[in-house]
């Protein structure tokens, strides 16, 4: 029995049917087609899915769709915003720059943990950002890229001279 919804992704309003036991991370790639947002492992270890729910980054594959009704939700799709033209997020394009992926397949959860992390600590060293991190897997590589990756969006979204050497 379909149950209705109403939330905001990505800034914008909407209005579904979802069954009891749909899933956040099914609900946006296969009601939504928001296919950034990854399923890895379907327990909530890989962080592959990581949304942000109302400002907090979550694990979307740990979380019903019924429990994000009046949320507001943002995927690695709406994550730059209403930014003019098809820029990328500060975060994202630092993860370019720096080699901060291989295949791509965990780099949409750890974006999204990445922000959700220097919204709520700004001044995040490296020990701080691999600890936050912890959640995320990468198969691909070592996460040297990574944190250098994230303290170079830190800085941006700082609006700072880009960073620092992973430590």
């Amino acid at each position: 029995m379909a149950i209705p919804i109403r939330l905001t992704v990505n800034g914008k309003p909407v209005d579904a049917q979802v069954e009891p036991n749909t899933l956040l991370v099914q609900f946006l790639r296969e009601q939504l087609r928001l296919t950034g947002t990854h399923v890895g492992c379907d327990t909530a270890q890989c962080g592959a899915c990581t949304v942000h729910l109302d400002g907090r980054a979550v694990k979307s594959c740990n979380i019903l769709a019924l429990q994000a009704d009046g949320a507001t939700v943002t995927t690695i799709e709406g994550l730059a915003g209403d930014r003019a033209g098809n820029a990328l997020h500060p975060m994202q394009e630092a993860f370019r720059e720096c080699h901060g992926l291989q295949c791509g397949f965990c780099t949409p959860g750890m974006v999204m943990s990445a922000t959700a992390l220097v919204q709520q600590h700004p001044d995040a060293d490296a020990a701080t950002i691999r600890a936050h991190l912890e959640g995320n897997l990468c198969r691909c590589t070592g996460y040297h890229n990574i944190v250098r990756a994230v303290q170079q969006g830190q800085a941006a979204m700082q609006g700072t001279a880009s960073a620092a050497s992973a430590e």
